[in-house]
């Protein structure tokens, strides 16, 4: 699991998302499968400003689309902050997506390894609380979200 937040993209490769997602921007046809691919894609790039850009779209999709997609989204959301070393942001998304699904085996895998990067880097008391706060208010968005089915 810790090869999920190593692994990378080809810069061909993330061309060919990129170009789908535009010609698709420029047409108006952009779909939450398109989006997702590319956000998929971005947050697998070598480069943080890509990262940051795959983030960006992620959350915009958080925001909206189905159940299933959003429990997606903010899995991807949670490695996306962690390879970028917002690890606070990143334990906040696993913390929310644990405490709808306590007995997910892969949010709970990703949730040690990104404990273990802290540890090795020496922030984990002051990423504890600021995922708190980020878990409070993504449970509560992903409460009402899920109440409503």
């Amino acid at each position: 699991m810790e090869d999920v937040l190593d692994e990378s993209i080809s810069e061909e490769d993330l061309k060919k998302f990129e170009r789908r997602y535009h010609d698709s921007l420029t047409q108006g046809t952009v779909t939450q499968d398109i989006q997702f691919n590319y956000s998929w894609a971005l947050i697998r790039s070598k480069y943080q400003a890509d990262i940051k850009r795959g983030i960006f779209l992620l959350e915009d999709l958080s925001k909206g689309g189905n159940d299933e997609g959003r429990r997606d989204y903010i899995y991807y959301l949670a490695i996306a902050n962690a390879k970028i070393k917002e690890y606070s942001k990143a334990l906040g998304y696993t913390k929310v997506l644990l405490q709808v699904e306590p007995n997910n085996r892969q949010v709970r895998t990703l949730k040690n390894v990104i404990e273990k990067r802290m540890e090795r880097e020496g922030l984990k008391g002051i990423a504890i609380i600021g995922g708190a706060a980020l878990a409070l208010g993504s449970l509560i968005g992903l409460g009402v979200a899920l109440a409503r089915k």
